[in-house]
């Protein structure tokens, strides 16, 4: 197929907190935008109803800002990402409402729609953020507010990949007791921003129990609810709160190198979700791993929810 280097393609994603445009030619991203839903103060998440009419308020505002920036660009596909995971019995409605505009748009501009899923978009955000959509074996560290995940990642052909679950917690996503932690201290949801600020005037961090790590005869699991019970009760005894944040953070990140450590044996390791914005994580995690040298991570813009990931998949369906 020939190519132009003012083809580009379209990605879309509608995380349960994130609605997220993006557009990518073969070598650049040309468009880029996101809006958190709006989450009330001092709730800790959305309902799937609540967090569909945030999506359907705030993509034809970005699609609008979409539209007027590639005007020189020629489209040649939709790529959305239509559940939370490329598993059979995934589904999260707020992806819907991205599955319904792209539709719209595929049929506007006469293109193919290609259809993904949001953790294979953080997969390959990062992949393209750190210079490596070459890799075909690798692992993931997948931390969010919606998942605590240690996966096996084999690419199947362009735009797929064959996932295999290794490690994951047994309660609390490691995202969860961010955000609980954090609107326990007041912060705003998401919290993760704002607990990593507040955690940088702390003076003398919380020492918070680590967790240990176990196979239950599957794979390998962790746990975060005690971390969360100790850092609930220290607050409530008057330690600070930006020693508690900071805390949590040291927590997270020791119990993550520990599941990284006993559960993966297929190097190199990529680190994507929100929750690996975190730069104490990623110091930790590295200083606390027997290979520091083969981690990596995404930008913190590209670890955060975004459509860009879905948008090189599609590029990477079109040229194939």
């Amino acid at each position: 197929m020939t190519q132009s280097i003012r083809d580009c393609v379209i990605g879309l994603d509608t995380s349960a907190y994130t609605t997220s445009v993006a557009a990518v030619t073969a070598e650049h991203v040309i468009f880029q935008q996101r809006q958190l839903l709006k989450v009330p103060p001092s709730q800790r998440g959305l309902r799937p109803s609540e967090a569909v009419f945030e999506h359907v308020q705030n993509m034809p505002v970005l699609i609008e800002k979409l539209v007027q920036a590639i005007t020189a660009y020629s489209i040649r596909g939709i790529c959305v990402s239509e559940k939370p995971r490329p598993l059979p019995t995934s589904y999260l409605p707020p992806f819907s409402v991205g599955v319904s505009f792209a539709r719209s748009l595929a049929y506007v501009y006469g293109v193919p729609l290609w259809l993904s899923t949001h953790q294979e978009g953080h997969i390959q955000a990062a992949l393209w953020s750190i210079g490596h959509e070459e890799w075909t074996s690798f692992s993931a560290l997948h931390i969010s507010g919606g998942t605590t995940e240690l996966l096996q990642v084999r690419r199947q052909d362009s735009g797929h990949f064959l996932i295999q679950r290794i490690g994951s917690t047994d309660d609390l996503y490691a995202g969860q007791l961010v955000d609980r932690v954090g609107v326990m201290l007041g912060l705003p949801f998401p919290a993760g921003p704002h607990l990593q600020a507040l955690a940088q005037h702390a003076t003398e961090p919380l020492m918070l129990t680590v967790p240990r790590v176990w196979h239950d005869g599957t794979e390998w699991k962790t746990s975060f609810s005690g971390p969360e019970t100790q850092a609930r009760r220290a607050y409530e005894q008057g330690v600070a709160g930006a020693n508690v944040a900071r805390g949590v953070e040291l927590v997270l990140a020791r119990a993550l190198a520990r599941l990284i450590e006993r559960a993966v044996h297929v190097w190199p390791l990529v680190v994507v979700g929100g929750v690996a914005a975190n730069e104490t994580l990623r110091h930790e995690l590295i200083r606390h791993s027997s290979h520091p040298e083969e981690i990596f991570f995404a930008t913190p813009d590209l670890s955060r929810d975004n459509a860009v990931g879905i948008a090189r998949i599609g590029y990477q369906l079109f040229s194939s």
